[in-house]
């Protein structure tokens, strides 16, 4: 199957891409800058706020399945730049199911818990999504241009993904565990309750909806509900560090740019009954997040 993942320098389209190549899909990558990965496959450089190269790109890979996993993610930094967020992250699929309905393709589109308000959380795939925030309705714009463009494609939705190496930027869990291990006071808050997400296990159900072409909403996130604080110590027991620098917060406390939902955990029930690749719980993610850092902090000892 030839795949086009979009994203392909970030977090999971680095990580979806060795995968499918691994599995021996041929592979056209796009991200933005230099070439970060040393998977197998094609690689072009392309912003994803430039309209025409994105769709002219996309014509030239010619792909049977395209996954947009590539999105404007700085919650507070969508705040500053609203048209950049409006271009990438709502403007972008769109030219991703025109170019899809041109060519055959299936589209996978990669969202947010965000699109939620938080107020009555954890959500099932059929909830109704009220955003807040630009980084919220940028990606609310960009699910309902896939919905209007491409009906047959697909749409998961996926939360709080972190990973080790980090790609680019820390995610949540490379910044909590190395401010941990330097023993510096983390201020986390008790009331915002998420779906943590490893990276690896978000690309393994993407690369399965991908390679069934899979329809409709699809929650693709880990299996459990928690609140920041108690993933902090869930990370503490298995690096077995302190908790007691974790300082518990609350979100009316934080001075945000952008607004956060409160309780915008994701229902996974669909998912761990269609899918062969299973979300998977704190536990289960944290313990394979901590062999992906000995394995590097090993390899570069």
């Amino acid at each position: 199957m030839r795949v086009l993942v979009t994203g392909a320098n970030g977090l999971v389209g680095s990580r979806l891409w060795a995968l499918l190549a691994s599995r021996g899909h041929a592979v056209v990558a796009l991200g933005r800058g230099p070439r970060r990965a040393s998977a197998p496959g094609e690689y072009a450089s392309v912003d994803l706020a430039d309209e025409p190269g994105l769709a002219a790109a996309v014509r030239s890979a010619r792909p049977e399945v395209i996954v947009n996993p590539g999105s404007m993610t700085d919650v507070d930094g969508c705040e500053s730049v609203p048209e950049a967020a409006f271009r990438v992250n709502g403007v972008a699929p769109g030219v991703l199911a025109l170019a899809a309905q041109e060519l055959g393709a299936h589209l996978l589109h990669v969202s947010t818990d965000y699109v939620f308000d938080g107020e009555t959380g954890p959500y099932t795939e059929d909830a109704l999504p009220n955003p807040r925030g630009v980084y919220a309705l940028t990606k609310h714009v960009g699910e309902q241009a896939v919905r209007a463009l491409a009906p047959a494609s697909a749409i998961a939705r996926t939360a709080v993904v972190y990973g080790w190496p980090p790609a680019g930027r820390p995610n949540f869990a490379s910044w909590l565990l190395s401010a941990l291990r330097r023993g510096e006071p983390v201020r986390l808050f008790e009331d915002q309750f998420v779906s943590p997400s490893l990276a690896e296990s978000v690309a393994e159900q993407l690369a399965e909806l991908a390679e069934r072409r899979l329809g409709g909403v699809w929650n693709v996130c880990g299996a459990e509900v928690v609140n920041r604080v108690q993933f902090g110590q869930a990370l503490c027991a298995e690096f077995g560090l302190d908790p007691g620098v974790i300082v518990p917060t609350r979100l009316a406390e934080a001075k945000l740019r952008a607004p956060r939902p409160a309780r915008s955990g994701l229902v996974t029930d669909k998912a761990r009954a269609a899918l062969a690749a299973r979300p998977l719980g704190v536990a289960e993610s944290l313990a394979r997040f901590r062999r992906a850092v000995e394995a590097a902090e090993g390899g570069s000892a």
